[in-house]
């Protein structure tokens, strides 16, 4: 659509409609429990560093930016050795995310500037608000035009005022927060202010909101699996904003996203904590050399290496090397190699990622 005008926030509708309050109430509900089972881990950085991988391959998938779990892995511990750009693309979505949760920790607030740090990271590029015509949205099958965002460099710049507004100033608009979510990554999505990273910016925007309105502690409700699995759903609807203003149809497909995809990092987290719970029976029965900073270790990374041992033990290199030999002998961990140098797989925590071990409900 060429002649569509994006209105300013809030929507001129009604939004919180029976059916939406009642489906809004559930995944708050959903959401509460994960904020509770996300504090039952004792060291936050586990959940942040894993699912934030997980999510940046997802999300990243949504824009065919493909990757595997061992590539990923394999580049956090060897990024000067890989050449896989995909992998890189994705471990920038990991660095942005974690730099706009702690941008959003110390300010309380989710600016325009977070917003710009947060594509300059993704992107590795200043370029900032678009400032020339040209950007369309295409249909990825058939190759045809199907919406067209703002053009002028002054009216995104406007809308972009108005939409941190919207995301800061709770008396602009008082509806339930679950809700402004949804309206909040329309709207982006909508002024689509950026040359490229608008998707995967709007993903990050989406659950730094959740943290900012301290729905969540840390973010850990990453919405990329759900939005791939329904994928013409949720162009079609974001459409129908547009062209029918169907707010209801948009509102309900996010607050599904959020109840489904909090139940399922429940049961994630789960396994996470059974399994660390595992490990720490065996390391404690086995090996004098346990500590918590150990097991923090082998869950943060589900590839490891002397190096990474060395620096959150703050022991040798040869000490760390023969802590990790030790655990892989006792089938804790899986040695591999890359080039000339050795890596240490916690094969039960990759299995979590890849879905190779049932998920707990």
């Amino acid at each position: 659509m060429n002649d569509f005008n994006l209105p300013i926030l809030p929507p001129d509708i009604e939004l919180e409609t029976k059916i939406v309050l009642k489906k809004c109430s559930q995944a708050n509900r959903h959401l509460a429990e994960l904020k509770g089972v996300s504090q039952t881990i004792p060291n936050q950085n586990i959940l942040i560093n894993t699912l934030a991988i997980q999510e940046a391959k997802d999300s990243s998938a949504i824009e065919n930016i493909i990757t595997t779990h061992d590539d990923l892995f394999k580049e956090e511990l060897f990024s000067e050795f890989m050449q896989n750009a995909a992998a890189k693309e994705v471990q920038n979505y990991t660095s942005a995310l974690k730099k706009g949760n702690q941008l959003v920790n110390k300010t309380g607030l989710l600016t325009n500037n977070t917003i710009i740090e947060i594509q300059a990271e993704l992107e590795k590029n200043k370029a900032g608000f678009r400032k020339l015509p040209g950007t369309e949205l295409k249909n990825e099958r058939t190759g045809k035009t199907i919406y067209t965002p703002p053009q002028n460099a002054e009216e995104i710049v406007s809308l972009m005022n108005n939409l941190e507004k919207y995301i800061n100033d709770d008396s602009f608009s008082t509806v339930e927060p679950l809700i402004k979510m949804a309206v909040i990554h329309y709207q982006f999505e909508s002024i689509h202010p950026f040359y490229d990273g608008n998707g995967r910016t709007g993903r990050i925007i989406n659950i730094l909101y959740l943290v900012q309105k301290k729905l969540l502690d840390i973010p850990v409700l990453y919405l990329s699996r759900y939005i791939i699995q329904n994928k013409s759903e949720y162009y079609r609807l974001l459409q129908e904003v547009r062209d029918k203003n169907n707010w209801e149809g948009w509102i309900l497909y996010m607050l599904d996203g959020i109840e489904q995809t909090s139940i399922d990092t429940i049961g994630v987290i789960g396994q996470i904590r059974q399994l660390m719970g595992e490990y720490k029976h065996r390391l404690r029965e086995n090996f004098k050399f346990y500590s918590q900073d150990l097991l923090n270790n082998l869950f943060c990374h589900p590839y490891t290496k002397i190096e990474f041992i060395q620096r959150d033990l703050g022991v040798t290199r040869k000490t760390a090397a023969k802590y990790l030999e030790e655990l892989s002998s006792a089938g804790l961990l899986r040695k591999e190699k890359i080039g000339v140098s050795n890596f240490f797989v916690n094969e039960s925590l990759f299995n979590i990622f890849t879905q190779k071990r049932a998920w707990y409900g």
